[in-house]
């Protein structure tokens, strides 16, 4: 599957206003709802929803295979899909980081 596809069975994220990535409390990645990041923040959605808010080496595997046929860009561009990036990040580091989902009011 592509990843249009693959966003078609995750969760909407049209009722949030975006997405915090947390290390020890501190926001170090932002997925705001814009044109241009609203696959991301529904995938990064997806994620918090499937791994209780933990974003750990086995989430972030997961949110690879979702990302599809962008990750071998990703790859081969650093810093061109940084929510993609962060995932290698989190798998090459052995991070365990927090989601924190950002809801409208």
């Amino acid at each position: 599957m592509n990843f249009k596809d693959i966003l078609d069975t995750l969760p909407s994220a049209e009722h949030l206003t975006g997405l915090n990535v947390k290390q020890n409390n501190v926001i170090i990645h932002n997925i705001p709802a814009v044109a241009g990041k609203l696959g991301s923040l529904r995938l990064y959605n997806a994620l918090a929803e499937k791994f209780n808010g933990k974003l750990d080496r086995t989430s972030a595997q997961q949110g690879i295979e979702w990302f599809a046929e962008h990750v071998e860009d990703a790859k081969r561009n650093p810093g061109k899909h940084p929510n993609i990036d962060l995932l290698f990040k989190v798998i090459d580091e052995d991070l365990i980081l927090e989601l924190e989902v950002l809801k409208n009011n």
